[in-house]
């Protein structure tokens, strides 16, 4: 079973307006740019991950601040939820599309940074 909202594109010529705080897309760029949302899209990218791998992924994540923010991102069809069947069941989250686009550039802008940084010492 999988999860998710299925995102249309704007009309040609229709723009959101993210500064109106009506605008539906506000919050979806809230949830992508809360404190965990950036580092679910980038944990995500490479695989798709159970519940208890995407928390040990993320340091410092509580369960419940990573059950609150996969809820937004999976309503938001950035992240899908697949459930297997199963006793007990298993969750795996994934990227949609549109998680995988969104998670292009800032996958980058990690690039960018670790890049300019001084070389890491510690551990």
């Amino acid at each position: 079973m999988t999860e998710g909202v299925q995102h249309r594109q704007a009309e040609p010529g229709k723009r959101y307006d993210v500064f109106h705080t009506d605008c539906p897309a506000r919050a979806v760029v809230d949830h992508v740019t809360s404190r965990w949302g950036i580092w679910v899209l980038i944990s995500l990218r490479r695989n798709d991950l159970r519940f208890y791998e995407l928390r040990e992924s993320i340091q410092g994540i509580s369960e419940k601040m990573l059950a609150q923010t996969l809820r937004a991102l999976v309503q938001d069809g950035l992240v899908r939820r697949e459930v297997e069947p199963t006793t007990p069941p298993q969750v795996t989250y994934g990227l949609t599309e549109f998680g995988r686009e969104l998670g292009e550039p800032l996958t980058e802008l990690f690039d960018r940074i670790t890049r300019r940084l001084p070389p890491y010492s510690g551990g």
